[in-house]
């Protein structure tokens, strides 16, 4: 091997964690044409956990590659969010068990082809735009103050990498009560709600106003309210659209006045 494509195979090694996952796409936008990828594999350095992509030989094949690889390398306008979001952040015994993991993620846009053919437990769901009107940074290096402004962080899942760009709590519960559809999702979204205990009222309130899912906003009040959480007072409903009318998640449940949605009656049953 001549001395550049060494030095060229030792950065690229040198670039990659032992997660970290790198597609025929990017390899080629970067200089690294398909038969030198090839002699990369033969000679053992980089290994193909399935077609169109690659990882350093001995590494890990795990979510947290995957999502890093198609936010920074790929750089596809996606976060992860949702129920996803909060499990990872610290709520994952509030989530039902004795399911593979589902890894919710956001965007408008498609995952690549080669990620549905990876050997993980974890699988990964594309929910589109979600519920929110705000832009999706698309930079790698969009600063931590602009995806604040989205309702978004980076979360870092192991130490040394980056941090991956995941909804904040308060955009996370709107999400998923925007994909609450029956009383098993409702009593989810209650339990989770109930952990909600420090939410921040101007952060809630800026996600409101920029919620499109009259739905999602009156179940998300209405499980505070009915939690009784101290930031809910505190929140500046100006400019927040509720809709009219009611709306009803389940037949023959409960109308909460406040917000006018019908909840199941034995939510309280539901949390023992």
């Amino acid at each position: 091997m001549s001395a550049h494509k060494f030095e060229k195979l030792n950065s690229l090694v040198s670039e990659l964690s032992d997660t970290d996952l790198v597609s025929s796409r990017w390899l080629r936008a970067h200089g690294y044409s398909s038969s030198l990828v090839a002699r990369y594999m033969a000679s053992g350095w980089l290994v193909s956990p399935a077609r169109g992509v690659y990882m350093r030989k001995g590494g890990r094949l795990q979510w947290e590659g995957v999502v890093r690889s198609l936010q920074y390398r790929e750089g596809l306008p996606l976060h992860i969010g949702g129920r996803f979001s909060l499990a990872l952040q610290g709520h994952e015994h509030y989530l039902r068990l004795g399911e593979s993991a589902t890894v919710s993620l956001f965007g408008p846009v498609r995952l690549p082809g080669w990620v549905s053919k990876l050997s993980l437990n974890e699988r990964f769901q594309l929910l589109g735009r979600g519920p929110f009107d705000l832009p999706m940074p698309t930079r790698a290096d969009v600063s931590d103050k602009e995806l604040q402004a989205c309702g978004l962080l980076r979360y870092e899942v192991e130490t040394g990498t980056l941090g991956l760009v995941c909804s904040m709590h308060e955009r996370a519960m709107l999400e998923f009560c925007s994909g609450v559809t029956g009383a098993a999702l409702v009593y989810e979204a209650d339990a989770l709600m109930q952990a909600m205990t420090t939410l921040r009222p101007q952060q809630v309130a800026s996600m409101l106003r920029h919620c499109q899912s009259v739905k999602a906003k009156r179940l998300f009040l209405a499980l505070a309210e009915r939690h009784g959480h101290a930031w809910l007072s505190y929140v500046p409903m100006d400019g927040v659209d509720l809709g009219s009318g009611k709306r009803a998640l389940v037949p023959g449940g409960r109308l909460n006045s406040t917000y006018q949605i019908t909840l199941p009656g034995d939510l309280d049953e539901q949390l023992g």
